[in-house]
């Protein structure tokens, strides 16, 4: 246990539950793979990775196994929704890994030995995942083998099998972390530049060319004269398929219908509070009190000037601004404040903590014992070293040393080491034992405050709430399950109906969140029909109408060929532009005289640039053009993306601005982009198919 406690100190946060999607900077996030992947998984599996079904079921055995390691690392239990899909996407992650990514390496010759993994884990060629992890670090905090092997030995005596999941975990995710550094090195190796590659983009970089155009740009009307067949679409379309995969997604319309209190709620929760408040500067059991009339409950918290801001700013400037005692009543919205000050004194920031863990029967006997030796004088340390759970926590090299604690930075259960006095031994239980405390130091104090926060919310009554669903049931009525109901029901009830194309990932309805029960219609639905009330988080009331299906795949040639035609439009216009600008070059000798023979004024550009980095805005077509062009001639014409160029290089120079290190890092980041799409281009080919949307 106490191995675990000093784990959840340390990481404080999930930070590090995520390992398996961070391994390196090319993997990325799953749900980014799924409009590029296709299968044939069962409606009834969470997906497919490399033709190996996901069943639901064995997936939250994943899950399961995952946020047991959560709560190891963070010592809760209680995870948000952020925190879960976290853990559903750790899940997946170790199910690609595992049926994909390292099968992949594995045939690409690339082996972890057990050897090997020794050396990562305790050796000299430590992983990220062990070198950076705080529960192994001693009291310089560097890594020290030495405690994982500490670790290593307390789990055959852990029976509840937790150390032996956290572990395995850490076993798996460096096993993981290093073949992916093998696999990615592979792509970094390969963007070797050789001397003339190099010396090529450094002079490509350092050139620019001072150079005069004239421009026509592409006219805004349509052309008559150019047309675009069907067959020449459907031949586009044939050809770049690819194009237009798309994943399954849903257009839909919808009304909701919002529960907000009344004037007559709110007037009804102000009278409410205002009865409260009356009795509120008196109370004897704040506790109580706030526990039978607050929405907000007493806490021990020790604010500082600024921290109630984010509670309410006029609560904030009232405890600090020292008028009194008891606030007035402070209205924002439809919520309702009151606060009264019950303490304010000197507090530190920090504490620095030292501790002795003791379990067992007589555990607070020796706590009592150790206390008392411990004021007349005897060596913390050497208590520590022989009653001491905990021989881990070794801070600043003095065993029984935790360190610096905050109030937000704290083992539960230690609340009280903030306030304590210096050097003064104390017993303190918590769900880890009996602990002998001494604070050792503390920060300089700083005047804090403990307050009673009076607060209430006006909440729609149940008569407003029958109100509200009267009106929604009233539309789902005339709509009748049907577009043309729905229709009616909306120019009928004059309310505003949204539109909106969804994937089956899709939780959120503008600032409605978790309605995943909306998305789970229009999915089951076929095209014209409409919902009845769908309630989301009781206090939505959703009618839903259907309005189109795409399927995953690609898209049907009838949704795209207004695209295409328009692509085809544009480089068939470009083509006729540029034939009418060379012949309108013919007979001209300068790029005035094709100036004023054409209406358009000649555009000088002193150092157009070649360089990717260079951040200048001009025409690729026509920069590419100007470097390959002959010095002081009439070229073009060149058809650009906003128009059809004729240029004169009037100059050339190489420059020294660009250096090899330039050249170094953008090769870097090349190899970086290409390493970006090693997963996603083995999910491709080696068909993954995330179907969790559909579940979570």
């Amino acid at each position: 246990m106490a191995v675990l406690e000093k784990i959840r100190v340390k990481f404080g946060l999930a930070i590090s539950i995520i390992i398996a999607l961070a391994l390196l900077s090319f993997i990325i996030d799953p749900t980014t793979l799924e409009s590029a992947l296709h299968s044939m998984s069962s409606k009834y599996d969470v997906g497919q990775i490399a033709g190996k079904a996901v069943p639901y079921t064995d997936f939250l055995e994943d899950v399961e196994r995952y946020t047991q390691i959560n709560e190891i690392i963070t010592g809760s239990s209680v995870q948000d929704e952020n925190t879960q899909k976290q853990i559903r996407d750790a899940a997946w992650q170790e199910l690609v890994d595992k049926y994909m990514f390292i099968k992949n390496a594995k045939a690409a010759g690339i082996t972890v030995g057990k050897a090997e993994l020794v050396d990562l884990t305790t050796g000299t060629n430590l992983s990220p995942v062990m070198a950076g992890n705080p529960a192994f670090m001693d009291e310089s905090g560097n890594f020290s083998a030495e405690r994982v092997r500490d670790f290593v030995a307390q789990i055959p005596s852990d029976e509840s099998g937790r150390l032996q999941l956290y572990w395995n975990y850490l076993q798996n995710s460096v096993n993981t972390q290093q073949y992916y550094a093998k696999y990615g090195s592979i792509f970094t190796a390969s963007t070797y530049q050789n001397a003339l590659e190099k010396k090529l983009v450094i002079d490509q970089n350092n050139a620019t060319a001072n150079v005069d155009y004239v421009y026509v740009n592409y006219p805004f009307e349509k052309d008559s004269t150019i047309t675009v067949s069907k067959s020449e679409i459907k031949k586009f379309y044939k050809d770049h398929e690819s194009f237009y995969e798309q994943a399954a997604s849903r257009d839909i319309e919808y009304v909701v219908f919002e529960v907000v209190p009344s004037a007559e709620d709110i007037s009804a929760t102000n009278d409410e509070f205002a009865e409260a408040y009356a009795k509120f500067a008196d109370a004897d059991n704040m506790k109580t009190f706030l526990l039978k009339n607050s929405d907000r409950q007493l806490n021990n918290y020790w604010y500082k000037a600024g921290e109630l801001n984010s509670i309410n700013k006029e609560v904030n400037d009232f405890v600090f601004g020292g008028k009194g005692s008891v606030s007035p009543i402070i209205s924002e919205g439809e919520t309702f404040y009151a606060v009264r000050v019950m303490d304010s004194k000197p507090i530190a920031d920090s504490a620095y903590v030292k501790h002795i863990l003791l379990q067992g029967t007589n555990a607070n006997k020796t706590a009592d014992s150790l206390v008392t030796v411990l004021r007349k004088g005897a060596s913390f340390s050497g208590l520590a070293a022989e009653f001491s759970v905990d021989q881990n926590s070794a801070a600043d090299g003095e065993l029984g040393n935790i360190g610096w604690m905050t109030q937000t930075y704290m083992i539960p259960g230690f609340e009280g080491v903030i306030t304590a006095a210096v050097n003064q031994p104390m017993v303190i239980k918590t769900q880890y034992g009996t602990h002998v405390v001494v604070v050792s130091k503390k920060t300089a104090p700083i005047v804090k405050k403990q307050v009673a926060i009076l607060e209430k919310t006006a909440v729609a009554s149940k008569a407003t709430t029958n109100e509200i669903y009267s009106r929604a049931n009233k539309f789902a009525t005339i709509s009748n399950k049907t577009a043309a109901g729905y229709a009616a029901a909306v120019d009928t009830m004059k309310v505003y109906s949204h539109k909106m194309n969804i994937s089956e990932a899709t939780s959120n309805y503008g600032a409605i969140e978790n309605a995943k029960e909306v998305t789970r219609w229009a999915f089951d639905n076929k095209v014209g029909k409409a919902s009845n009330i769908i309630t989301v988080n009781n206090k939505y009331f959703f009618i839903a109408c259907l309005n189109g299906i795409h399927k995953e795949g690609v898209k049907p040639i009838e949704e795209v060929s207004f695209q295409i035609e328009n692509l085809l439009y544009t480089q068939k216009l470009a083509e006729a532009k540029k034939a009418e600008l060379a012949a309108q070059m013919e007979g001209c000798n300068s790029i005035q005289e094709l100036a004023e023979k054409i209406g358009a004024s000649v555009t000088n550009e002193a150092s157009l640039s070649l360089a990717p980095m260079s951040g200048r805005g001009n025409d690729p077509a026509l920069a590419g053009a100007v470097f390959c062009a002959e010095q002081g001639k009439l070229s073009g014409p060149v058809a650009g993306a906003i128009g059809t160029y004729a240029f004169v290089v009037n100059s050339k120079e190489a420059g020294s601005f660009y250096t090899e290190d330039d050249a170094a890092m953008f090769g870097q980041r090349k190899a970086q982009y290409n390493a970006q799409g090693i997963l996603p281009t083995m999910s491709a080919n080696g068909v993954v198919k995330d179907n969790r949307a559909r579940f979570f």
